[in-house]
């Protein structure tokens, strides 16, 4: 290795948000935590606080390595990496050598911890710890890494052509068509949570989510420029325009404008600017973030229609939110916006690059949907992966937890 130049500024920017990304977990705990009933808060918590733990084990072991070192098939890196060996101070991260791979390892550590967490939203409330924590491994190992590899590894589909910002297919597409897997997997509750329990946590989950999200977007530059700062607004800009396009909708149809409405409108529309933040203009990321609120909403009002249990809607605004980031990323794409990396999409005549956008999001929704309901098969073999209906109608935190959120809900 040669001795690296160390830039101090991109370093430290890296660092913030590293820490950023860490925070969204804890958010999404608090987001999912407020969604539903009283006796279930801690049991959808740890799911998202125990990622933090255990794929943090498994990104230390094989998971680095898996996603960044080598190219197997161009799917999957190799083990030459594990346990982050030949790791050292003087290590050049591999999108920019300004900053240690140290940094790099721990950024995109964060990333693999949230995008399991988000499936949990899907099956809360009937499914057993031990059943979670398998899956909660294979995911990663199956799902999740090979996309890492794929798209941000030098893998296939970034060979190809495909660009990805900061996730709309490497975390919110393949979690949401396996929040989709997961439900027609496990079915329905028997026992329907009366509401959210507590619309305050999921405003305190829905700020933190905000806020990390910068780090999210706006880190995923690797460096303090101007692509950075324009992945910064545009987050901003998508989030508010969902939002509130999200509640006017609602206040239509509802005849009341909705605080929740407005919560969930946000997360669409940052879910669905991840994959295009750094690739498009300002006035692209205004619109994709109405068409975010838009579609989102009746992906939302859809599922409810088919009856899906998707408790907290994670397929219709993560699955369907990072799916139309991707593809609008295909139209809307501008390379005034991103000269080093970026390509024009098909508002400025590029055709074939919207094509692969469309092509890879329908890849990684079908992988995404098959493996997670193949292995959630097998793990039914191995242990229950439902609840049994009287712990259900006690309540996940009693019965599989011990402990209570609340005195008055034991």
């Amino acid at each position: 290795m040669h001795p690296m130049t160390i830039d101090t500024g991109n370093t430290g920017f890296m660092l913030l948000c590293t820490s950023l990304v860490m925070l969204m977990t804890p958010g999404l705990a608090f987001f999912y935590g407020g969604l539903v009933g009283r006796k279930n808060v801690l049991a959808i918590m740890i799911q998202s606080f125990v990622s933090m733990g255990w794929t943090t084990v498994l990104w230390y072991l094989f998971g680095y390595s898996l996603c960044f070192s080598g190219d197997v098939g161009g799917v999957i890196g190799n083990f030459d990496m594990a346990c982050l060996r030949g790791v050292d101070l003087m290590s050049p991260s591999p999108i920019n050598t300004s900053i240690p791979i140290i940094v790099f390892i721990a950024y995109q550590m964060m990333f693999a911890i949230i995008t399991p967490a988000l499936i949990t939203g899907a099956f809360a409330n009937r499914v057993t710890f031990k059943a979670y924590m398998l899956f909660l491994t294979g995911w990663l190992i199956f799902v999740y890494f090979p996309f890492v590899h794929m798209i941000w590894g030098g893998g296939i589909l970034a060979k190809w052509g495909v660009l990805d910002f900061a996730g709309g297919i490497v975390v919110h597409n393949i979690a949401g068509m396996a929040a989709l897997a997961s439900v027609l997997y496990v079915g329905k509750r028997k026992s329907v949570d009366s509401g959210p329990h507590n619309i305050p946590l999921v405003a305190l989950g829905t700020g933190l989510l905000w806020f990390g999200w910068y780090g999210f977007n706006a880190g995923s530059e690797f460096r303090v420029d101007g692509v950075t700062a324009s992945a910064f607004l545009n987050t901003d800009l998508a989030a508010s325009f969902a939002a509130v396009t999200w509640m006017i909708i609602e206040w239509f149809t509802t005849r009341k404008p909705k605080f929740l409405g407005l919560l969930t409108g946000a997360v669409a529309g940052l879910a669905t600017i991840t994959p295009a933040a750094g690739f498009v203009s300002p006035t692209s990321a205004v619109l994709i973030g109405v068409i975010a609120g838009i579609i989102c909403f009746y992906a939302v009002a859809l599922k409810n229609k088919l009856k899906w249990d998707d408790a907290l809607d994670v397929w219709g605004v993560h699955g369907v939110g990072g799916a139309i980031g991707v593809v609008l990323l295909g139209v809307f794409a501008d390379s005034a916006f991103n000269p080093a990396v970026g390509t024009n999409g098909l508002l400025y005549g590029n055709t074939h690059f919207f094509g692969k956008q469309v092509i890879a999001i329908l890849i990684s929704s079908v992988w995404a949907f098959a493996f997670t309901y193949g292995m959630l098969k097998l793990i039914d073999m191995i242990t229950p992966v439902k609840v049994e209906e009287k712990h259900e109608m006690i309540g996940l935190d009693s019965s599989l937890h011990g402990e209570t959120a609340y005195l008055d809900s034991l």
